[in-house]
């Protein structure tokens, strides 16, 4: 699903959104660098996987958190964790460098990827990028999650 089909896909949906249009960001910084309605709300994404290559996960926090992924995986039990590669992030999710974001997830249609969404959004908005990293889109996080769900998308909130 390209940003035009997640917006399309909202709109059927019936899920409320706001949609900021900003130039192209690759990193948090930049993002943040933006004129953003609601700063408090942007998500950091993180594409990670195993050293098996077999297990992928994608995780979503605040922007002004760190993620310890050694702890993380201690936590969560998984093998040691390491950023998977724009190779994988392309074939997986349809995603390249800069765009990563939960909508992604509506791509994996194998169901790879085991999503973890940072506790701390459960109350409120959460942006993130429709898949284009042009965009930000605001929507409600239980929206989200029902969004992800209904595709069969397994996730799990986490504290960070």
């Amino acid at each position: 699903m390209n940003k035009q089909d997640i917006l399309n896909l909202l709109d059927a949906k019936g899920i409320p959104y706001d949609l900021t249009e900003h130039a192209p960001v690759f990193t948090i910084d930049e993002m943040m660098a933006e004129d953003l309605p609601h700063p408090e709300a942007v998500a950091k994404n993180l594409f990670v996987r195993d050293g098996s290559h077999r297990s992928y996960y994608l995780l979503s926090v605040q922007e002004e958190k760190r993620v310890d992924l050694k702890a993380f995986s201690k936590a969560h039990g998984t093998r040691r964790l390491s950023f998977a590669s724009e190779e994988d992030l392309f074939s997986i999710l349809g995603l390249t460098r800069g765009s990563v974001t939960p909508f992604g997830l509506l791509n994996d249609t194998a169901h790879q990827v085991f999503f973890y969404l940072d506790k701390d959004f459960t109350e409120g908005i959460i942006g993130v990028h429709p898949n284009d990293n042009t965009a930000t889109v605001w929507l409600n996080t239980g929206d989200l999650l029902a969004l992800l769900a209904s595709f069969g998308c397994r996730y799990e909130l986490a504290s960070f």
